[in-house]
């Protein structure tokens, strides 16, 4: 284990943060040593009733000259005892002073009308005030919801509590160890960070016995779709500018569609599709990414706000990547699922496929998981896609002669299946890409896929399970059901490539396939592909983390 230095180790900690510490340890941990945060509706509501309170006003006098006085938002540190604390308002009344602490709800009915959690902060931020040389033996917690205040008394059990949390909030970071999460607690079901956390999926991966279990008892945390949409700016001319809260796409002097800036998710923007300056610096402060594709869909890279700082992370990537053996375990699974996905894909399309070919995948899937090497690896996914692509045409229902398949080459892609199938793989990497990026990885170093320059590795790596339900699903439903033509494609000497219209179907497709709810095989709940996608990259961050031994793949049904 990497040890902890003293320059690393915080000389202050937030009064906010020992509150998260006391409410759950993991959520602190995630939270402030791996820099993740998601708002709820109970957040963005508290931030909402804490504006009058995080606006500073009044002045604390020294502690000799107390008088009757009252300040709001007021900074304090203590280094003795290692807090720093904003104080929402404090009181000075016959020299000594009250810290007021304002939460957004109800007083709770339980015994002493405060949770532990909020106590402690309180009188951490007393403490804080003794040591700086002010009289404060007492707090206050105001509820806004119920406009009451409860009275908190800085008695011996409490200082000792506080000091001991204090504590154990340093050895934790000390640890470099994300705490375990907790088990079926009611605390979790409130908890903005949840979805990040995934408490019930990790207890249950980390107890082998409950998988034997057909419908495991796993709550969702997670919204089941991203309500957030994206943006694709596609054909030549097109520009992107910003008028108040809304982008709108202007092509030459018409303008051909507009969003609201809230409710955006990401922009790709391909070819020659441009952005304003206003819009670009209002995109990045929001921080919604913005892809950029070639005008034939090749992923160039993307630009995004000073977002993410889980740099824990990113050392545990790198160091994993380092250990060969570590490595090759989590490729065996990334392939394990590629095939065994593109294996349920001809079971349920191709009526013609023959027991012996869905043996010999499942057989090389088992084989990818017994490899002893990266270059056996590599020969059995070529393997299985050569027999997988051999049936491909057999997912193809239509007599139309003009897309048949034969089978699968690119740069440039030689048939509209073919040019349809490395435009979606395109798209995919680019979901991938923003995907890791957001969750704290480095998209660019990966397990399976080597490094290589401008190549994202582990965007690579992470697509391989969904290249089949999602890229290869979209491409025959929609040759299949007729939404997309010949005119759809132009031959361009030794290629071809989608006219505009084709790709704005295609991406229609893709949406469609990435935003419809599904069982998940693993946790028993309903969610979108796209939410799995998120799922996934935090569950490879846990076997990072040492949480959970084994990636587990995404298995289609």
């Amino acid at each position: 284990m990497r040890k902890i230095s003293e320059f690393e180790m915080p000389d202050l900690i937030p009064a906010r943060m020992l509150n998260e510490f006391t409410y759950c340890p993991r959520l602190c941990y995630i939270e402030w040593v791996e820099g993740e945060f998601e708002d709820n509706a109970d957040t963005v509501d508290g931030r909402f009733q804490h504006r009058r309170v995080d606006q500073s006003q009044g002045v604390v006098p020294n502690p000799e000259e107390v008088a009757d006085f009252t300040a709001r938002s007021v900074d304090i540190s203590a280094h003795e005892i290692g807090i720093v604390c904003r104080l929402d308002l404090i009181e000075g009344k016959d020299g000594h002073v009250i810290p007021v602490e304002y939460k957004r709800g109800y007083v709770p009915k339980i015994e002493g009308g405060a949770y532990e959690s909020d106590k402690v902060q309180l009188c951490a931020q007393g403490l804080a005030l003794k040591e700086n040389g002010y009289e404060c033996n007492e707090g206050l917690i105001y509820f806004v919801k119920s406009k009451q205040k409860v009275q908190i008394t800085f008695n011996e059990l409490l200082v000792n509590r506080t000091k001991q949390l204090i504590n154990n909030l340093r050895l934790m970071i000390a640890s470099e160890k994300i705490p375990s999460p907790l088990v079926e607690s009611s605390r979790c079901v409130r908890c903005s960070l949840a979805g990040i956390c995934l408490p019930d999926e990790i207890n249950f991966l980390k107890n082998p016995e409950n998988r034997n279990e057909e419908i495991p008892q796993v709550r969702k945390f997670l919204p089941p779709r991203d309500d957030q949409i994206p943006l694709y700016v596609t054909g030549y001319g097109q520009t992107v500018r910003k008028k108040g809260e809304r982008l709108e796409v202007w092509s030459n002097r018409d303008k051909t569609g507009e969003v609201k800036i809230r409710e955006l998710s990401q922009i790709s923007l391909y070819g020659s599709a441009d952005i304003t300056s206003p819009a670009f610096t209002e995109i990045l402060q929001r921080n919604i990414p913005i892809n950029y594709f070639s005008y034939g869909g090749w992923f160039y890279g993307f630009s995004q706000g000073n977002s993410h700082k889980n740099v824990e992370l990113r050392i545990k990537q790198f160091a994993f990547a380092e250990d060969k053996k570590r490595s090759l375990k989590l490729a065996q699974m990334f392939v394990y699922g590629k095939i065994l996905n593109s294996r349920t894909i001809l079971r349920r399309n191709d009526g013609e496929v023959s027991d012996e070919i869905l043996k010999s995948l499942k057989k090389l899937a088992s084989d990818a998981k017994s490899s002893n090497s990266l270059q056996t690896l590599l020969g059995i996914e070529g393997g299985a896609a050569q027999i997988y692509f051999s049936r491909f045409n057999n997912l193809l229902k239509s007599d139309d002669s003009w897309y048949s398949f034969e089978n699968r080459n690119r740069r440039p892609p030689k048939d509209p299946v073919n040019t349809v199938l490395s435009y979606l793989y395109g798209v995919m990497v680019k979901e991938f890409f923003v995907t890791l990026n957001t969750t704290g990885f480095d998209p660019y170093l990966g397990f399976y896929h080597q490094p290589r320059y401008g190549r994202p590795a582990l965007a690579l790596d992470m697509m391989e399970e969904f290249r089949s339900i999602i890229a290869d699903s979209v491409t025959f439903t929609l040759f299949n059901n007729g939404e997309l033509s010949e005119r759809d494609f132009i031959s361009r000497g030794l290629g071809v490539t989608l006219t505009p219209t084709g790709k704005k179907a295609v991406l229609r497709g893709y949406e469609r396939r990435i935003s419809t709810e599904v069982k998940h095989p693993l946790f028993g709940y309903k969610v979108s592909y796209r939410r799995i996608f998120e799922v996934q990259a935090r569950l490879l961050s846990r076997v990072l983390h040492g949480e959970i031994d084994v990636y587990p793949p995404f298995l289609t049904r």
